[in-house]
């Protein structure tokens, strides 16, 4: 029988996640730059694979709590292969956060899109 620790033991991120979870950061980033003002700081306590990839992002506290817990939910996906969220049968975020992930995506990717990154078209539209 298992013990508890190896049965909490969270596997190795698939470069696949961490680019989704590098997208959230961006899109978050942008977002918390628009919209809140205040002392920002970067993201805690995270993986060193995922500390690298958006460790840089600074973020007000409301703004660090929503992407610790979206991280939290997107790296416990139980479905395998991951889909991006939108395609998810499964909601794994509360309505309120659920609100919130889409009101970010819609705008930060619209602000990006605007400011000539063009390459996030695939994962606004798809």
């Amino acid at each position: 029988m298992a013990s508890e620790s190896e049965a909490t033991e969270v596997l190795p991120l698939s470069p696949q996640e961490v680019k989704d979870l590098k997208v959230l950061a961006l899109f978050t980033s942008v977002w918390c730059k628009a919209k809140h003002q205040g002392d920002k700081d970067v993201l805690e306590g995270l993986e060193p694979q995922l500390a690298k990839a958006v460790g840089h992002y600074h973020l007000c506290s409301d703004c660090r709590e929503f992407l610790s817990y979206a991280f939290a939910r997107r790296i416990r996906c139980p479905l395998d292969p991951k889909p991006t969220c939108k395609h998810c049968s499964l909601h794994c975020y509360r309505p309120g956060h659920r609100e919130q992930v889409r009101e970010i995506m819609r705008f930060s990717g619209k602000y990006l899109i605007l400011r000539g990154r063009l390459d996030l078209l695939w994962h606004y539209f798809f």
